[in-house]
């Protein structure tokens, strides 16, 4: 899976045409759902996913299936990626960008993170002031997560 990342990165127009591709196949629109989790010193979980070249480092989330509710979407995909187990809480966000709608949520772990599937490269805990690059949607919903936690 690293020689993929690179690939990507090296060349992330592949990742924008198998995207094009992909959604051919789906309904009008898409969605995706992440989890903001912060740990006991206040650090943000971030994940290193394989299939995003532009911003590889982003909250733990994924597309939402056919039927599925977008905190179910959570809670599974963190289990799959992760085997982390969480609690879901309130809604911080929701963005429409063309077909695509997001949602994020505030979550809360219940289990120590188990081992990665094979579309993570890395996890880490990353202190607000130092985050990596990331998709706008993913730091607007740090920023919002952040905002309730200090209330």
């Amino acid at each position: 899976m690293q020689q993929v990342s690179i690939l990507l990165q090296k060349a992330p127009w592949i990742a924008g045409f198998a995207q094009s591709i992909w959604r051919l196949g789906r309904p009008k629109f898409s969605a995706g759902a992440v989890g903001v989790i912060f740990d006991e010193a206040g650090k943000v979980l971030l994940v290193e996913h394989v299939f995003h070249p532009y911003a590889p480092w982003g909250l733990p989330g994924g597309w939402v299936d056919r039927r599925e509710n977008p905190w179910e979407t959570v809670q599974r995909e963190l289990l799959e990626e992760l085997e982390l187990t969480i609690d879901i809480g309130s809604v911080l966000l929701v963005q429409i960008d063309r077909n695509h709608l997001d949602v994020a949520y505030l979550c809360h772990a219940r289990s120590p993170i188990g081992k990665l599937s094979r579309e993570l490269l890395n996890y880490d805990w990353y202190d607000l002031n130092h985050l990596p690059k990331l998709h706008r949607f993913h730091y607007q919903a740090i920023q919002s997560a952040l905002a309730i936690s200090q209330r």
